[in-house]
């Protein structure tokens, strides 16, 4: 028998799909069982949904001799998180038909339905397409929803990059036509062997694939947290070009330290007329030599690592006919939202609300969200702009409009007080609905916020920004491992506390104390908190703090993420 590692069978799934096209179709046909079979449900992911159960009802439904209660949750692909107001309308009304109720606003600045039926997943794709808008690989192995900066300070230039952002994105399209043919009815192709796959090839990616396009100062995309990033750099006021980034990535296996978060590393300078070939090129890079026999070492940043920088770089050089110049400085201050009124160059206003944790409902005897929003898409003539840390802006307010956005805002709990520490936390999903999730997430971050605000403000805290993340799972959908403290599960009632990210994404936290309940997180941190107050120098962030008091080490490279330096306090793994 040969030594020889062998594809997963995720990868061999792939080859044998047709070009993505599996037995999607006849899984939807099958109306005795509400799950599709286990091979497609790897293809739908490249469609844009993932199949799900409610968890929280398993076990009962288990003892009553029935299937778990399936459904599926799809993701839109929205390059740049913008949407018209006519759009907003067109995928409110779907929600309302089609899914379990409401949107969620994700991390990566697009929105994705729960609770969707089989038989509705159809009806609900060409429903948002009429709207102009697709899922076609907004999950998978592929190059997902491209994120760009939706709030610049030189808002004058966010047309412009953003426009290189969607450029981006349709450039790594796949080519195959089993989106349209499966779900918008069109002619089937006859030879699937002729069909091509010019970047992707027939088994496309090793593992998903997350690009991003930022405007220093402001770092709301996580640059650090994408296989690639694209830093706009602006000279005498404008665009000069871009430094590139590769290798970033979040996710991580619990206890398994060949696996770890890990920042991007600078490839160097390029002209905006070289983004797509870059990128193509580093997705091709990536397509041939990425690991497909250990999906755990799958992503771009292990082949970076394995691979080295420069050998990397050279192989982009050669696949896009571009020379890389050498990297132009920049600085980023911060990763989070401004909330509120801002003025854009053009005379018009933003409103950037704050949205928990994405969540946008309409709740019994609570504030009416889906509602508010629908009633100012109705008077409102600009667009929305979705971020990467699941809020909204109403953007591109006339200023005769403003009084009547902020009214409807205020009067449908859309405009509502927040504590400077709740405005900087983020959630995933996680239970009921997340496959992967060890311990809650979205549904109980907002308690523990409610006891962190009492310790910031016992300690005259309350204004100080402090970057703050949790997720059931290490996987690492909400980019828990930038954060200054992030929360990652381990169990039930358990989490990892991760401290030390610098308030800016450009810096990995490190693991302080492991599989810790709410009392001990508790009885951690105030102390903590506690000293920071006392000891801080000006300016300085809660993360900054930890690491110049040897609380944590300054974690650079993911391949510290789990060694624990002599000298340092924290318990590491």
């Amino acid at each position: 028998m040969s030594d020889e590692k062998q594809p997963t069978e995720v990868e061999h799934i792939k080859a044998r799909s047709r070009h993505l096209r599996g037995t999607i179709e006849e899984g939807l046909a099958d109306r005795v069982t509400g799950a599709l079979p286990a091979d497609d449900t790897q293809l739908t992911k490249f469609h844009g949904f993932y199949q799900q159960d409610d968890r929280d009802i398993r076990d009962e439904r288990r003892h009553q001799k029935l299937e778990p209660l399936y459904s599926f949750m799809l993701r839109a692909r929205v390059p740049g998180g913008v949407i018209t107001s006519e759009q907003w309308k067109a995928i409110d009304a779907v929600s309302r038909e089609l899914t379990g109720g409401g949107l969620r606003l994700t991390t990566r600045q697009t929105f994705q339905y729960h609770g969707i039926l089989k038989h509705n997943v159809k009806a609900l794709i060409q429903g948002i397409n009429q709207a102009m808008i697709d899922s076609i690989a907004a999950c998978g192995d592929v190059n997902r929803n491209v994120l760009c900066n939706t709030n610049p300070v030189e808002s004058a230039l966010h047309e412009q990059v953003y426009n290189d952002a969607v450029a981006i994105s349709q450039h790594l399209l796949p080519s195959t036509a089993a989106y349209h043919e499966i779900w918008l009815d069109q002619e089937k192709i006859v030879n699937y062997e002729e069909e091509k796959e010019p970047i992707y090839g027939d088994t496309y990616l090793p593992r998903k694939f997350k690009i991003a396009v930022a405007v220093p100062p402001h770092n709301d995309v996580d640059v650090n947290g994408n296989d690639l990033s694209f830093v706009a750099i602006v000279e005498n006021g404008e665009l000069s070009g871009y430094d590139v980034l590769a290798g970033g990535g979040m996710g991580s296996t619990h206890n398994e330290t060949d696996t770890y978060p890990q920042t991007a590393k600078s490839l160097g300078f390029v002209k905006p007329a070289d983004i797509r070939a870059v990128a193509e090129g580093v997705v091709t890079t990536q397509r041939d030599f990425g690991d497909r026999t250990n999906r755990k070492h799958a992503r771009l940043k292990y082949t970076i690592d394995d691979m080295g920088v420069e050998t990397f770089k050279k192989h982009v050089e050669e696949r896009s006919g571009v020379t890389f110049a050498d990297a132009k400085p920049y600085e980023f201050t911060m990763h989070s939202d401004r909330f509120g009124w801002t003025e854009n160059a053009d005379g018009t206003w933003n409103l950037t609300l704050f949205i928990e944790h994405g969540r946008i409902t309409d709740k019994e005897g609570g504030p009416q969200m889906m509602t508010g929003l629908l009633k100012i898409a109705d008077v409102h003539q600009g667009d929305f702009r979705m971020t990467a840390t699941q809020n909204l802006i109403v953007a591109q307010v006339a200023k005769a409009k403003k009084a009547e956005v902020e009214k409807l805002a205020k009067e449908y709990g859309l405009l509502k007080e927040a504590s400077v520490l709740r405005q900087n936390s983020m959630a995933c999903v996680a239970f009921p609905t997340c496959t992967l999730a060890m311990a809650e997430a979205e549904r109980y971050l907002p308690d523990l916020i409610t006891k962190l605000e009492a310790m910031v403000d016992q300690h005259g805290l309350s204004d100080q920004p402090i970057v703050v993340r949790m997720t059931g799972c290490p996987n690492g959908c909400a980019r828990p491992f930038l954060a200054e403290i992030a929360f990652v599960g381990k169990a039930p009632g358990k989490y990892n506390l991760m401290l030390g990210g610098d308030g800016k994404g450009t810096r990995l936290n490190k693991i302080y104390r492991e599989n810790i309940g709410e009392e001990e997180i508790l009885a951690t941190l105030d102390p903590l908190i506690e000293n920071y107050a006392k000891e801080r120098n000006k300016g300085e962030g809660f993360g900054d703090y930890l690491v110049r008091t040897a609380v944590v080490p300054a974690i650079y490279d993911g391949r510290d993420f789990h060694k624990n330096p002599e000298g340092f306090l924290s318990s590491g793994i």
